[in-house]
């Protein structure tokens, strides 16, 4: 039986940078949310590239920065709590099982089943790391703003905001099946790109970093919208962090 993870409180977390673990800087997909707001940022790593982890080196669950109903009516209270508490827990503990796999396999210099857990390494790696960004791309309806600044630097690359938008949500309504709508920046060719995901790790690019992340896989909306994934995607819009998507926008840009 699926139990809810303990929320062990920020100050006892010991962060150590997502970019160090072993096989995940392969992902394509690096920049995991900090696990909890704080001020002006003192790096682009502490904006990017951390996460929480145990003493003994664990990936943990970075507890959800608002109430289970604040983004209400937008996403219901049940459905945050499974999705965060059930869905990207599991991904974590897949992630930290597949870790300790391939660390015993290569103690014993021997590799049953290695194409196994590489693939589970991958699968549940790009998960965790792409719902730690999700979580930190939202909050209430109205806390936030997109700010002119970040309205430009969109436009720039995209011949206009609300091209970008256009072209986001018909991103994410068109995965097939299982997958994400991502904004992200390609460091390699300093552009921001719209990237379509199918399940957590296929056809994205390596080399770039997640700024803004719809998970549409319908353990995220399927108890309110059913099969109406478009109406998702688009009452999405109205609980977007837009503070959050500025701040990652910046540190990523930095990023030669």
């Amino acid at each position: 039986m699926e139990q809810t993870p303990d929320q062990t409180p920020p100050s006892a977390l010991n962060r150590r940078s997502f970019v160090g673990a072993a096989g995940l800087a392969g992902l394509g997909l690096l920049g995991a949310s900090r696990a909890q707001a704080a001020p002006t940022p003192a790096s682009t790593d502490s904006v990017l590239f951390e996460v929480p982890m145990s003493a003994d080196g664990q990936y943990e669950l970075p507890p959800l920065p608002y109430a289970y109903d604040a983004l209400e009516p937008s996403i219901d209270a049940e459905t945050m709590r499974l999705h965060h508490d059930i869905h990207f827990k599991g991904y974590m503990d897949g992630l930290n099982k597949a870790l300790a796999k391939l660390k015993e396999q290569r103690a014993e210099e021997d590799f049953p089943e290695v194409s196994y857990w590489q693939n589970q390494l991958s699968f549940n790696g790009a998960g965790y790391n792409l719902h730690t960004v999700f979580f930190q791309n939202m909050a209430p309806a109205g806390s936030t703003k997109l700010s002119s600044s970040l309205k430009k630097t969109i436009a720039d690359h995209f011949g206009g905001f609300e091209n970008f938008k256009s072209q986001f949500s018909a991103v994410a309504k068109r995965v097939q099946g299982s997958g994400w709508g991502l904004l992200g920046y390609q460091s390699f060719g300093k552009k921001l790109v719209v990237l379509q995901a199918e399940k957590h790790q296929n056809l994205t690019q390596w080399g770039v970093v997640p700024i803004l992340a719809l998970d549409v896989w319908e353990h995220a909306y399927y108890l309110k919208y059913q099969n109406r994934r478009g109406e998702y995607v688009d009452k999405w819009w109205d609980v977007v962090n837009w503070d959050n998507v500025a701040e990652r926008t910046e540190a990523a840009m930095k990023i030669s």
